[in-house]
């Protein structure tokens, strides 16, 4: 399946999003403008705008009415990014160079800034006071969730809830944000709406989850970026703390975990030590479970197009290659 076909039902919409981004990154200072229109350029899976799109058609709404929140969500996601490349040092994202690499820190960092002030200037305009206090909290559990990665890195004495609490903050907070402010958007009953935050809450553990796979699993090529960079940076991810507590090498890869300056080959050592421990099976399993709950919490009431769709998504999740 590809993205197409999986958003066949808000395609139309989510080209009017391209095109409404497109248009709001403009600044009378250029540099701001070619900043957005790289970042534009690089694409992205949409998925937070597209399941607040989806949500939000669960009931008959005018599309336009819904644009300007779909829009804001995508603005607010690009944001994070440029300052997560610019905490990471990134130097690509999606086979193309990051705004830092391009332009440095200090113009990546007041650009995603930009960004961020766009994004609820149209979110200021456009939402209710519960649709605006929803991204907010989301804003400061997304810098809730870096810090705590900065806090562990390269710490091997983590457990599996920190991990899971730090993805939960990171990823899952917000695409769970997606889709309950879709149910606003719809005014689906309470309990509609509650039911379509767990089901993004869900997705996003398990989207966060296999993106942490594909790091170690997947070639850079595939990926858009180096393989292997969480375990390089010292990020440590399910997989990895499988590794650390069941790997009959399992010190071994503590020393390269602890290790601020893994070359090449420690990295390989390190990448094949996780690989063989089952830890990329331990994770899956967590993958299936968080997606089966995402199925699960789908409202009985929801439109037959909408809930395929988003059980395709789910599906999607667990297979996805990039």
């Amino acid at each position: 399946m590809t993205k197409t076909t999986m958003f066949a039902l808000v395609e139309a919409d989510l080209l009017a999003v391209e095109q409404a981004l497109s248009e709001i990154i403009h600044s009378p200072v250029d540099q701001l403008t070619q900043v957005g229109r790289h970042l534009l350029q690089a694409g992205g899976k949409r998925l937070r705008p597209a399941l607040y799109l989806l949500c939000a058609k669960s009931r008959q709404v005018e599309t336009a009415s819904l644009l300007p929140i779909a829009v804001a969500i995508e603005m607010i996601h690009m944001a994070t990014l440029v300052h997560d490349d610019v905490i990471d040092n990134a130097a690509t994202r999606r086979g193309l160079p990051t705004a830092n690499s391009r332009w440095g820190n200090h113009v990546s960092v007041l650009s995603g800034d930009f960004l961020f002030a766009k994004a609820f200037s149209t979110v200021a305009k456009h939402a209710t006071p519960a649709m605006l206090r929803i991204l907010t909290d989301v804003v400061c559990s997304m810098c809730e969730g870096e810090i705590l990665q900065i806090r562990d890195t390269f710490s091997a004495e983590q457990s599996e809830e920190d991990y899971l609490v730090r993805i939960a903050k990171k990823t899952a907070d917000f695409i769970a944000a997606s889709c309950e402010l879709g149910g606003l958007s719809a005014g689906l009953a309470p309990d509609e709406v509650a039911a379509l935050r767990r089901y993004g809450h869900a997705v996003g553990m398990a989207f966060q989850i296999t993106d942490d796979i594909l790091d170690i699993t997947a070639s850079s090529a595939q990926l858009g970026k180096p393989a292997g960079n969480d375990l390089r940076q010292g990020i440590i991810t399910l997989p990895v703390l499988y590794a650390l507590q069941h790997s009959p090498r399992r010190e071994e890869l503590r020393r390269l975990v602890i290790s601020r300056d893994m070359d090449e080959p420690g990295l390989k050592q390190g990448l094949a030590i996780v690989q063989d421990s089952g830890g990329i099976e331990y994770a899956y399993e967590y993958v299936s479970r968080y997606l089966q709950e995402a199925r699960l919490a789908l409202p009985a009431g929801l439109d037959g197009a909408i809930r395929q769709t988003l059980i395709a998504i789910a599906d999607f999740v667990g297979l996805r290659k990039y």
